[in-house]
């Protein structure tokens, strides 16, 4: 579908599109001048909690997440709106202010937006972005050796799912809806820091469809550890009764030939293939860097490591992974 875009603009005429559709990443990165690229993602969804305020600000942070996958700072951003004209306005209010107030503690603004009328509630953003070219930090460069850490804790679809199923107890809720609204803005930076080699953030192919996209861009291979992965509360229990949205099934079919399980039960592999919103960073860091990043995102969990292999091939097993020093 975008080989004709491809074709009206080849890489080679555009030198100052650092990230665009060659490779697929987070988000596209345009170069201004030696010192400064302009970064530019966008993202929008039906609601996924039932409360507007939470579901706006929800939105919002995983729209700006793919800015700080990047390894950017965010700028400016536009609301994107899809709203019924049979519901009450009040409610799109609240949305709008969910969103805004996580704009505001990104340190951005909106800046403007656009609506349109659906049968079914839709928000997110258009952020704008800005980042040093030289410290642009793609989904691309992973080496083997390199430890894998997470930010963010795995299960939020299987948490919404439940919830839409009327299975979730309200402090399971809460502690899904606390993750998804956080910004990945501090392990961004502690990225930086630390000098990553590569990161992107997980969302909806989950964690091992993005996995995948790092380890082949990076044409490595990595190993997860799975019991150093962290799954929210009440996630398994989720996924013991069956709620599971229906991207499971779609992200295993496409990914399932790159990745081997290694004693893993049917429903942890089930977990793995489960999509996130505005889930955490995954971030692939020279050991020696580790502790650097671990300061300053406490938050942060090591989950595997980069090793050689069948560029993008995953396995998951549940040997001890040491932690080093």
């Amino acid at each position: 579908m975008l080989s004709p875009i491809r074709e009206i603009f080849p890489p080679e005429k555009y030198p100052d599109l650092l990230v665009g559709l060659a490779a697929a990443d987070d988000a596209a990165v345009y170069q201004l001048n030696p010192q400064q690229a302009i970064v530019s993602t966008v993202d929008f969804f039906p609601p996924v909690v039932d409360d507007p305020y939470d579901f706006g600000a929800i939105a919002a942070a995983n729209a700006l997440s793919d800015i700080y996958a990047m390894g950017g700072q965010v700028l400016f951003a536009i609301n994107l709106v899809a709203f019924p004209d049979n519901l009450d306005p009040a409610i799109l209010r609240e949305i709008l202010r969910g969103g805004a107030e996580k704009v505001a503690e990104a340190g951005g603004v909106i800046a403007g937006g656009h609506s349109v009328k659906d049968k079914e509630p839709k928000y997110g953003l258009a952020v704008t972005g800005l980042i040093d070219p030289a410290r642009v930090r793609t989904k691309g460069g992973a080496r083997p050796g390199d430890m894998l850490v997470l930010t963010k804790p795995l299960g939020v679809g299987v948490v919404t799912t439940a919830l839409k199923r009327g299975l979730t107890q309200p402090e399971d809720v809460a502690a899904a809806v606390a993750s998804m609204k956080k910004l990945n803005r501090e392990a961004a930076a502690a990225a930086q820091l630390a000098q990553a080699h590569a990161m992107t953030d997980i969302t909806g192919f989950g964690l091992l469809g993005h996995a995948h996209e790092m380890a082949h861009l990076g044409q490595v291979a990595f190993r997860f550890d799975l019991d150093k992965l962290p799954f929210l509360p009440g996630a398994l229990r989720y996924g013991e009764a069956g709620a599971f949205p229906g991207g499971m099934g779609s992200n295993m079919n496409y990914f399932a030939p790159w990745v081997t399980f290694a004693g893993v039960s049917e429903l942890y592999q089930d977990m793995l293939w489960t999509p996130e919103t505005s889930g955490g960073l995954l971030v692939a860091l020279d050991p020696t860097q580790v502790t650097t990043f671990l300061t300053h995102c406490p938050d942060g969990v090591i989950v595997g490591e980069v090793i050689f292999g069948e560029a993008g091939h995953l396995t998951i097993d549940d040997e001890f992974l040491p932690v080093p020093n």
